[in-house]
């Protein structure tokens, strides 16, 4: 078995790539594309970055894409571009949260290798292998007349894109993403539509949520004032998803009205994959840590995730990915610093993106995977 992390360089771009290898047919890649050149203009830079991404793929012989989301400085002046420039059959999603490097585009991508790929009748992207197939959507959104009435539509329309899968909200959703237009005033009406929608369809504090990041991204058109992306499997059973809690750092986010879960583990027989939810500097009573010191929240948000790590019997060295948000642009520096200090050797990305409380300067997500040996589960 190998996970390695692959620095590529390109012309005006580099790429953290990270792989795992577990000696199946079945490799996975996690590629973090950032632009060196911020002084180039929009179409160069992204011109940089899917030139980066073509060279990438030919150098993963027989990777597919899975999933890819576009980092923008001004999705208004940009999305149409990167609509028209990427027409790979994958689930794309676009969302202003500016790289915070000082360039305007970077790109997380998710590639596999063995697997087969198509677009379903409902819209959702299908990832086949074995006896699953993994759906993933990306950049759902309506014009409904406020956030809840548009968070409740993407979920209903979520839902019936499901069952026509043969799928359910509550057997079958493994991770969501909710970009929240203006966060601070709309993240209200998100949580109630996700409370009310999920109450219909069983998911409960008694049974469980859904792991999730809600977060700051503003859409192409300022009328969309919540977007999502999501993952489901098709053919998971119920005894191979698993939930993270971490009860010494953490409280059941039910106790302050919000129903996600902190993180998710899937189990197959060759493998694990673990779902960090957006996580900040937050203790077991729900409450605000070292409010004003993004330092010190830093430090306490890593504790959170690593400890949810380790319920899922992982540690930073299974980490793939990390996306980091950052409410005021001006942290940047000493974040970097910190995240450069002691995870050198992950590909992550630093983003604009207020989190859903005010006092919340710093928050962070990410995706692990480890081998696994359990022959009495089918094989990823």
């Amino acid at each position: 078995m190998k996970t390695e992390l692959i620095r590529m360089t390109f012309d005006r771009a580099r790429a953290d790539v990270f792989c795992f290898d577990n000696d199946t047919e079945v490799r996975e890649y996690h590629a973090m594309i950032h632009v060196t050149d911020p002084m180039l203009p929009f179409g160069q830079q992204l011109e940089a970055v899917l030139s980066a991404y073509h060279d990438l793929l030919d150098r993963l012989t027989g990777a597919h894409a899975v999933f890819k989301r576009y980092f923008l400085s001004d999705a208004a002046n940009q999305a149409d571009a990167v609509v028209l420039a990427d027409v790979t059959d994958c689930a794309k999603s676009i969302i202003q949260q500016a790289p915070l490097d000082g360039t305007k585009v970077g790109l997380w991508a998710y590639m596999m290798t063995g697997v087969t790929t198509a677009v379903t009748k409902g819209g959702l992207y299908e990832v086949s292998h074995g006896a699953f197939r993994h759906l993933w959507n990306g950049s759902a959104c309506n014009l409904a007349a406020n956030s809840e009435y548009q968070m409740r539509l993407l979920f209903n329309e979520y839902v019936m894109q499901l069952m026509e899968e043969g799928c359910t909200l509550k057997d079958n959703a493994i991770r969501t993403w909710l970009f929240v237009n203006d966060v601070d005033l709309n993240y209200g009406g998100v949580v109630r539509a996700r409370n009310q929608v999920f109450f219909t369809q069983g998911l409960t504090r008694d049974t469980h949520f859904i792991a999730s990041t809600g977060i700051g991204g503003r859409q192409q058109d300022p009328n969309v004032l919540s977007q999502m992306d999501n993952y489901a499997i098709a053919g998971i059973q119920p005894e191979q998803v698993h939930y993270l809690y971490a009860p010494s750092h953490l409280n059941r986010t039910s106790d302050y009205g919000v129903s996600f879960e902190r993180g998710t583990y899937v189990d197959y027989r060759d493998r694990r994959h673990v779902f960090i939810s957006g996580t900040a500097s937050i203790n077991n009573k729900g409450q605000v840590m070292h409010e004003g010191d993004v330092v010190k929240q830093t430090h306490r948000m890593w504790e959170n995730v690593e400890t949810l790590l380790a319920e899922a019997d992982c540690t930073y060295d299974d980490v793939a990915m990390m996306i980091v948000y950052l409410r005021d642009t001006a942290d940047y520096a000493v974040v970097h610093a910190l995240y450069k200090e002691r995870f050198a050797d992950k590909a992550f990305i630093i983003v604009h993106a207020p989190v859903c409380r005010p006092g919340w300067l710093v928050e962070m997500e990410c995706m692990a995977v480890k081998t696994n040996s359990n022959d009495s589960l089918p094989a990823f």
